[in-house]
């Protein structure tokens, strides 16, 4: 047999819905900030190739090799901070 919904009795759910938010608005400030960080990193790492027919000794350059990666890698480093970063600590 199936049963029946009582309809006429009220069912007590208890709430285990969260307070609170567990990220505040400067935590999404603060990850907006390191995405854009990202993508400059990434940005100064794009530039033209070399092809089968002519070498571009430009793959090379430091702006390329070092500068883009390390602003990527500190980009996503701060993401990671920014996450973890608890304002209300702070008074």
């Amino acid at each position: 047999m199936k049963k029946v919904p009582d309809v006429g009795r009220k069912q007590i759910v208890p709430d285990n819905k969260p307070k609170h938010f567990p990220l505040t608005t400067a935590n999404f400030l603060l990850m907006a900030i390191s995405a854009v960080i990202i993508v400059i990193g990434f940005l100064l790492m794009t530039g033209g190739g070399s092809t089968v027919e002519e070498f571009d000794p430009s793959i090379f350059n430091t702006r390329r090799v070092v500068i883009g990666p390390t602003i990527a890698l500190l980009g996503f480093l701060f993401m990671g901070y920014a996450i973890i970063h608890n304002p209300k600590r702070r008074k």
